[in-house]
């Protein structure tokens, strides 16, 4: 692979300086510049997808429609949203109200924070690299992009084109292998997106707990598949099947292996035969409809997972690493300690893991870390709820697979090993700010409320001071009870003063017109 295209290793302090600098300039104060930035970074999909599709289609031989249903649709749902929200989401909020404290107008309000690093990986590269660019921008921050050297055509094409249609000074592209990236990891961000493998996530947090810098990761695991014999078995063999093999199975909420009864084991297995056929009725190898893997590596070490199965292959197997193909693989009779059981495959192999009973096949996944997601296809209310309540992931999805990231208004997002913080939409946008408080207090709030904290303590003090704090929910049953002192004598001193302070005095005017808006 040519690396001809990499960020020199002598430029990336000075690309990181140029993003603080520009940050420091104050050019994302402006809500209608960052709607601006927003909308061009939209049309820099829009104008150029044949573009991404030819890039795409050279680093995995991905299908076009399948780069549109997982890289273009959502970044376009990511620019709508933030574009939309962005002044909803940056105003300013008053806090809850309190009475001990409402006169010092205490608000909040989400501010930037600052410079953010974005480190994507190769499967779905537009997605994984645009979408949190939108929610950075609206939250007024510099972004340093560093996309997969692996999918080397992406990634120069998002070079060329982010200088093209944003602020060159406030987002950049840095494009390299180990040594540009180690680099990288070694300068103070102020907030790191990481997309990728739990190894590398650990390098990736370390170098972050160096700087004291928030981090957010995503980092995918083994997605488990509970399949209900009462379920709709045609519906799940084709959903599951699309999950495993689109993208050549290259998707972090990928299925990775199901979990069947023993008996239901054929009669499944079977199902996922007559959809393979449906699917690719002349085979997959020279199928328009089928993508490819990102590397010989990659390759290889999947033929290898596949050649050291003690499973029963039931269709595909086939592999060429000089071609970068692994035919749609299906694997019946899979231990739980076989070699397909251990690793996330990240490859178009389904393992089908016989069981007794759901409480085995609950057992058999909370043995391991928890998934990015857990899928259930059953038509049983109780059989639903009794695995999601038994079991912890990042998301709990039912009679679907994969999609649960392209709703508006859902979180992806990990637990444990399979990473922390989200992706998409506002909860990405929190990712990336953070709450600032503030507050204003008047001088005659001392001389009414809060006198007692000044020295020298007195002994009413301490009854004013009690008097702040809140009541306490209701004693446990059984357990002895104290007696309640009386504080409605302070309280009355302060709603008076309070009040005589909002009527009389301009600034309690000017509160209330507060309290208004």
């Amino acid at each position: 692979m040519s690396t001809s295209f990499y960020t020199p290793i002598e430029d990336i302090p000075q690309i990181h300086q140029r993003a603080h600098d520009a940050y420091r300039s104050g050019k994302l104060k402006s809500i209608a510049y960052r709607k601006e930035q927003i909308a061009q970074l939209g049309y820099l999909l829009k104008d150029n997808e044949q573009r991404f599709c030819d890039a795409l289609k050279l680093d995995l031989g991905r299908p076009t429609q399948e780069t549109i249903f997982f890289d273009f649709s959502a970044v376009y749902i990511e620019v709508k949203t933030a574009y939309d929200n962005v002044e909803k989401w940056t105003r300013s909020q008053r806090a809850e109200f309190n009475l001990n404290f409402f006169a010092m107008g205490p608000r909040l309000r989400a501010e930037p924070k600052g410079v953010i690093l974005v480190i994507a990986p190769f499967n779905v590269p537009i997605f994984m690299l645009l979408s949190p660019l939108a929610s950075a921008i609206a939250g007024g921050n510099a972004v340093v992009l560093k996309p997969s050297e692996q999918a080397s055509a992406t990634a120069k094409l998002l070079a060329e084109l982010v200088a093209q249609y944003l602020d060159p000074d406030l987002f950049h592209v840095i494009n390299g292998g180990i040594p540009e990236t180690t680099k990288v990891l070694e300068l103070r961000w102020d907030h790191i997106l990481y997309t990728g493998n739990g190894r590398v996530g650990k390098i990736v947090a370390r170098a972050a707990a160096e700087h004291l810098t928030p981090l957010t990761l995503e980092l995918g695991g083994k997605n488990p598949v509970v399949v209900d014999p009462k379920c709709d078995l045609q519906t799940a063999a084709r959903r599951i099947l699309w999950g495993r093999v689109s993208n050549a199975g290259q998707i972090c909420l990928a299925p990775e292996y199901v979990l069947v009864p023993e008996h239901f084991q054929d009669k499944f297995v079977d199902a996922l035969q007559e959809v393979y056929r449906t699917f690719y009725p002349d085979g997959p190898r020279n199928s328009d409809s089928y993508c490819r893997i990102i590397s010989e590596a990659h390759t290889a070490r999947i033929k290898n997972l596949i050649d050291h199965t003690k499973g029963t292959i039931v269709f595909g197997g086939d592999a060429d690493v000089a071609e970068r193909y692994i035919a749609p693989t299906v694997v019946r009779d899979v231990r739980p300690d076989d070699p397909l059981m251990g690793e996330e495959i990240f490859g178009p192999v389904l393992s089908v893991v016989p069981v007794k009973d759901v409480e085995e096949a609950i057992s058999i996944i909370n043995e391991r870390d928890h998934p990015l997601a857990i899928y259930v296809f059953s038509q049983d209310k109780a059989f639903l709820n009794k695995v999601f309540d038994n079991t912890e992931s990042g998301s709990a999805v039912a009679n679907e697979t994969v999609i649960s990231c392209g709703v508006p208004g859902l979180p992806m997002g990990g637990l444990g090993a399979s990473g922390y913080g989200y992706y998409t939409g506002k909860h990405m946008f929190d990712e990336f700010t953070h709450i600032r408080v503030s507050l204003d207090n008047p001088g005659w709030v001392d001389k009414i409320a809060l006198s007692f904290r000044f020295p020298p303590y007195k002994p009413e003090g301490e009854k004013q001071l009690r008097a702040l704090s809140p009541s306490l929910p209701p004693r446990p049953k059984g357990r002895k009870q104290a007696a309640n002192g009386k504080r409605w004598g302070f309280w009355l001193a302060f709603l008076l003063a309070g009040t005589s302070w909002i009527v009389l005095t301009e600034p309690g005017r000017r509160l209330v017109k507060q309290l208004k808006f």
